[in-house]
């Protein structure tokens, strides 16, 4: 049985100073990157990057051209590294990653990356009907605070409602150091 990590949107607008900053996102690129670099060491044929490209400029961010839709520099792909370009949440929908997967005869997945509540959750979701055995590193993860009316969710609550909500049914949800242990 093959696994393959996954990188979502781990770009340049989730940043400080970028057009969709996010709570804490240093902090979990630095984890994905500590995954990352165990793929590169254990397993290199199977790293994917997910780099959301906007199709509607009306999104406001991951517009084509800009230093923003950039891969962070945390976990930039070498030469040998599929780049796979998405224009949904989920790193599935009209992408090539599923049959670049299969094609390499990968069951598992290990999942890194960037908004918790929105990309990681529908891109997990639609790994597990795909029928992917499906882990989450869930500190290499982010989001932002939500609001509806007139309640503010913290990014904390946020993330680990998604996580919790993952957790069994559709992923194993673990943390990174339990990962590199």
């Amino acid at each position: 049985m093959s696994t393959a990590l996954i990188i979502v949107d781990i770009q340049n607008d989730y940043f400080p100073n970028g057009k969709m900053e996010l709570s804490n996102p240093e902090k979990a690129a630095a984890n994905a990157a500590k995954v990352l670099e165990w793929f590169r060491q254990n397993n290199k044929d199977n790293i994917f990057h997910v780099q959301h490209i906007a199709s509607d400029p009306g999104l406001g961010f991951f517009l084509p051209n800009t230093d923003g839709v950039k891969l962070n520099e945390a976990v930039l792909p070498l030469e040998h590294e599929s780049v796979i370009i998405k224009h949904f949440p989920n790193s599935f929908l009209q992408t090539e990653l599923e049959s670049k997967l299969k094609e390499k005869g990968v069951t598992k997945l290990v999942i890194v990356g960037m908004m918790t509540h929105m990309c990681i959750d529908a891109t997990v979701r639609a790994a597990v009907d795909l029928g992917f055995e499906t882990t989450l590193i869930e500190d290499a993860c982010a989001t932002r605070d939500l609001s509806y009316q007139d309640k503010v969710v913290p990014a904390e609550q946020v993330h680990y409602a998604f996580v919790s909500a993952l957790n069994g049914m559709y992923a194993n949800v673990i943390s990174t150091e339990d990962f590199l242990e």
